[in-house]
């Protein structure tokens, strides 16, 4: 068994240990979903996996298992493996989210607001589960794992779990009870007790699941395509044109940010945590040079920038944050943007991912994902030449000032129409930091790319060149 659940962990999606030696150590075993005696029905468990690496870390994995006493050849692709188990005796063992019969066990189970063992399902009231319907497993994610069922409701499942409450579940329970417009409605959750722990251990969600929606991050890409595609327009002339889109999003993102100040303790940062907010960016500085050493030229301009954090003549209230933005993390949909995944970056502590920020840092977030956005396709330009880096340029200003037009225009955090100059000192700061996150990112996972975040720490530390004003 043991040897069945390293590989198919460690040949997941899901898993963050990749490159790590590690072996599968406990396995708690959860509440079983139903007690059918039929042979030829799932019997579908969540399990609960130690992985244990060579430098003494260890992490907990969720892994939602099928048990069946017959092989079944329609699920050969999600065959974990197979043991004996010391009820059932002789079984074959598959991914339980592979396999509509199972998955449709998490959805009644939902339905029933139903107590198994040490699994406790919860729901919000307002909205009536569709059961009559078929699930499937989203595929391309890597930290979680999504079955949509029908048109109605999408179940994620965290796989790396944490005693606390997750992130994505708090934020989403709070605005859902808000009716807060900007995010897919919160439905119910999935928890078990953790061990020496008085909090909850959160395994999953279950959500609206929002038909007609696209993702951000494939609009703008398209809306680049067509700028590069239009070789006499400008940005503002051509037909795929995404600014208004962008100003639209920085309404709904200045709307979550209000509402997440008001329904979450805020804090202020004095000078002494504007200092540490300065040298944690300087720290992370030194270690990126040490990754990506053509950081070294920049290093002056980039703690400039963090030096100036610690400068500060104001007081900056910090709060619960989405901290982890970019379009990726949003969705366009009939009724306007939804912004998703509240979980912060899984890689990253629970305490630090809900810990207060600024909301500048998000909107750094999504200021880079825009110059992503614009040169990334300009990478899959054969022969690009001085025109497409224009024309890249030109699509990154537009849009970045359209977004933070539409942020001022509707945040609480702005009262002159503009940026204060304390604004702009943190949210630059925030952008090279993120820039300098991203140039260690693409040197060890796509080098070619490596040139978009440098490119961007070039402009940004050049004393000449400011952010577009945003005004309303």
């Amino acid at each position: 068994m043991t040897a069945a659940l390293e590989q198919f962990i460690g040949s997941a999606r899901w898993f963050g240990g990749k490159g790590r030696t590690f072996t599968v150590g406990e396995v708690r075993r959860l509440g079983w979903l139903n007690g059918s005696a039929d042979p030829d029905a799932p019997r579908a468990r969540i399990e609960l996996a130690t992985v244990e690496y060579d430098d003494g870390s260890s992490d907990l994995y969720q892994l939602p298992l099928a048990y069946y006493l017959q092989v079944q050849d329609r699920l050969e692709h999600a065959l974990v493996g197979e043991w004996e188990d010391e009820e059932l005796g002789q079984v074959f063992v598959y991914d339980a989210l592979q396999d509509r019969a199972a998955a449709a066990l998490w959805l009644e189970a939902f339905v029933a607001r139903a107590r198994l063992d040490d699994l406790v399902f919860h729901r919000l009231e307002g909205h009536e589960l569709d059961t009559d319907v078929y699930s499937s497993l989203f595929s391309g994610e890597q930290s979680n794992s999504s079955v949509r069922f029908g048109e109605d409701s999408l179940m994620k499942v965290f796989r790396k779990i944490t005693p606390g409450r997750n992130p994505d579940v708090e934020i989403h329970e709070a605005l859902t009870k808000a009716d807060n417009e900007h995010v897919a409605a919160l439905y119910g959750w999935l928890e078990t007790p953790a061990r020496d722990s008085d909090e909850p251990m959160q395994l999953a969600m279950l959500q609206q699941f929002l038909r007609t929606a696209s993702d951000g991050w494939d609009l703008a890409l398209a809306s680049v395509r067509d700028l590069f595609a239009e070789a006499d327009l400008h940005a503002d002339e051509v037909g795929g044109d995404f600014a208004a889109e962008s100003h639209r999003l920085g309404i709904a993102t200045a709307e979550v940010h209000d509402a997440l100040a008001a329904h979450f303790p805020t804090e202020t940062w004095g000078k002494e945590q504007l200092a540490e907010l300065a040298a944690a960016m300087d720290q992370r500085l030194d270690a990126a040079i040490e990754v990506v050493p053509d950081l070294d030229a920049h290093a002056d301009g980039l703690r400039e920038a963090f030096d100036a954090v610690a400068g500060l003549s104001e007081p900056v209230v910090v709060q619960r944050i989405h901290a982890d933005f970019h379009l990726g993390q949003t969705l366009r949909t009939v009724r306007g943007w939804k912004i998703v995944d509240f979980e912060g970056e899984p890689a990253k502590p629970l305490s630090e991912r809900v810990r207060p920020d600024s909301a500048w840092r998000d909107v750094a977030g999504m200021l880079r994902s825009f110059d992503y956005a614009a040169h990334a396709v300009e990478a899959d330009v054969q022969e690009a030449g001085a025109q497409i880096q224009y024309r890249a340029t030109e699509w990154v200003e537009r849009n970045s000032t359209a977004f933070l037009e539409g942020y001022v225009e509707a945040s609480d955090r702005t009262e002159s129409g503009e940026l204060s100059v304390d604004q702009k000192v943190l949210l630059r700061a925030y952008e090279v930091d993120k820039a300098v996150y991203e140039t260690v990112y693409e040197a060890r996972n796509r080098p070619d790319w490596i040139s978009i975040p440098l490119s961007a720490i070039e402009r940004l530390t050049q004393s000449d060149v400011e952010r577009p004003e945003a005004s309303s």
